[in-house]
């Protein structure tokens, strides 16, 4: 554990992601568990953290004044300069481009539409949401022609797994596993990573 760099979150994808990065780039921090059932989000001393009341966020206490950051993406960007190499190549070149390009495919076609298919259905647009859905799972299967090495971005394991990863865990009982041998190859591979594991326990009630 260290004390410098906090992260706050709970046991959702966006938390999953950034506490996965942090693990899988060896950087030491703290977990701080947030009770979403009883609001914790929305208490006065995490308000004057992240004023929209999400998780997660992370608090870097070795700068001055202290670096806070709120999305889960900013902060896999944020492991990946701290630990240059672990989540993507480290020079620049094709091979990062493309680690790069997958990962922000899973940001924005695939994990955002999942979000306003949630928020659809929140809102009672369950038709609306559906159709959302749909077009997330057909992007996921899609996401099979990525696999002709062993990750999403070639041979190494790079931010593009952590952003396929956790909403690929959110949708794995609607995809076709028979059909999708090279992701269920993938998906596996990717779980049983130690560092993965640490990360998807981290936020855990014990």
């Amino acid at each position: 554990m260290n004390d410098q760099i906090e992260l706050y979150g709970a046991n959702t994808g966006n938390s999953l992601r950034a506490a996965i990065a942090l693990e899988e780039s060896g950087i030491a921090y703290t977990a701080r568990r947030l009770d979403l059932y009883a609001k914790e989000h929305h208490g006065p001393a995490f308000l004057a953290l992240n004023p929209a009341g999400k998780v997660p966020t992370l608090i870097d206490h070795g700068t001055t004044p202290a670096l806070i950051i709120n999305q889960s993406n900013a902060i896999i960007q944020y492991a990946d300069a701290k630990a240059p190499g672990r989540l993507a190549p480290a020079q620049p070149g094709p091979e990062r481009i493309r680690v790069i390009d997958r990962y922000f495919f899973f940001v924005t076609d695939v994990i955002a539409p999942s979000h306003a298919a949630f928020f659809l259905h929140q809102a009672g647009q369950d038709k609306a949401a559906a159709i959302i859905d749909l077009r997330v799972i057909e992007q996921l299967t899609y996401a099979e022609s990525f696999l002709t090495d062993e990750f999403m971005a070639g041979a190494q394991f790079s931010m593009a797994d952590i952003s396929a990863f956790t909403i690929v865990t959110a949708f794995r009982d609607r995809l076709e596993w028979k059909e999708l041998a090279q992701l269920s190859r993938w998906f596996d591979t990717v779980e049983a990573r130690p560092a993965v594991q640490r990360g998807l326990n981290v936020f855990k009630q014990t």
